[in-house]
């Protein structure tokens, strides 16, 4: 839709430049509105006062520098150093691009009188304008649709990869296997980071954005807090994986514990935004199945007559820390349950 847009309010900057007021340098209009219509309005706007600084500053340059030499080479050996230098300073972004090209449209073409830069500064302008107003008003973007589709991905990724991980503790170790979870629950990190990234963008939509009441309805993301109570279960997950990928040797029983553990935390994530009592409830089994199953993994861990390794004191904190960070997942009225977890994870 934004290449739609873009091609229009090209095509409609060039009607009104080219086609009806025949401008001298009409070619301005399209090429800016074409790069103005950027993914939010907001940036846009930016973009346009960006750009139309530095066009600004490279066509004066350059015009100063075509009279002070009356010769295009020595013009352009004066005034490109500068124009490149100040399209490179960081608060022009992208645009600053734009400050030597501009001068070598105007070197280029040996066009440099007053009316000629004046031309060329409005028929910029109005490019600007075009592509603005096309951006706000025709389907403005607001960017809400990539949110919740990471939204509903991370918990159904992650409780696959814990439920992966418990079928696996069932049967004898693989370090190769194991390695696989690792480099599943790296990617979850990545996820959370495009999580991130979208939600910026989302709320980048909705800035400055007087068409978004023209646009289709959207539901409104989750909080910001979402994001963070994912980024911490996304990295406990990933710092057990990376513990299983050292515990070569476990004591005996403590697979299955494991596993146990693992699958209910799977199960809290799997059954996250179920509907109905009946989902909240086994959601709040699931958390105490996990409460209880890391409560003997701690026994094991405090027993001097079990044979502990370091792998298992790192899996107890690990698996702590994650049940903690689940325990805000399962619903208010299940408290009693997710009480048990933080109760486990103080043990």
């Amino acid at each position: 839709m934004q290449s739609l847009k873009a091609a229009g309010a090209a095509l409609l900057a060039w009607a009104v430049a080219g086609w009806w007021w025949n401008a001298p340098m009409a070619l301005l209009a399209p090429w800016t509105a074409l790069f103005l219509v950027e993914r939010t309005v907001y940036r846009s706007l930016l973009s346009a006062l960006q750009q139309f600084a530095v066009v600004v500053a490279g066509t004066l340059l350059a015009a100063g520098a075509g009279a002070l030499t009356h010769d295009t080479m020595a013009a352009m050996a004066l005034a490109l150093p500068l124009t490149v230098l100040l399209g490179n300073y960081a608060r022009f972004g992208a645009q600053g691009l734009y400050a030597p090209t501009a001068a070598l449209f105007v070197l280029g073409y040996g066009s440099y009188t007053g009316a000629d830069i004046l031309h060329r500064l409005l028929e910029t302008l109005l490019g600007a304008v075009i592509g603005i107003c096309v951006n706000a008003f025709v389907l403005p973007p607001v960017h809400s649709r990539d949110v919740h589709d990471l939204r509903g991905r991370l918990p159904e990724e992650c409780a696959a990869l814990l439920h992966t991980a418990a079928d696996g503790l069932r049967e004898p170790y693989d370090r190769e296997e194991a390695h696989g979870w690792y480099d599943r629950a790296v990617r979850l990190t990545d996820v959370v980071t495009d999580l991130r990234t979208a939600r910026r963008w989302s709320e980048e939509g909705h800035r400055l954005n007087p068409g978004y009441r023209l646009r289709r309805s959207v539901s409104t993301p989750p909080r910001a807090g979402w994001d963070l109570t994912w980024d911490r279960i996304a990295e406990d997950i990933r710092a057990t994986m990376r513990t299983l990928t050292e515990a070569a040797v476990l004591p005996d029983g403590v697979p299955d514990i494991l596993a146990t553990l693992l699958r209910a935390a799977g199960d809290v994530l799997d059954l996250q935004g179920s509907d109905g009592d009946a989902g909240d409830r086994r959601q709040a089994e699931a958390a105490a199945t996990g409460a209880a199953a890391h409560h003997r993994l701690t026994h094991v861990l405090a027993d001097v007559h079990s044979a502990t390794t370091p792998e298992l004191g790192g899996l107890t904190a690990d698996t702590q820390r994650l049940l903690a960070d689940l325990a805000p997942l399962v619903p208010p009225q299940h408290e009693p349950a997710s009480g048990a977890a933080r109760e486990t994870s103080t043990t």
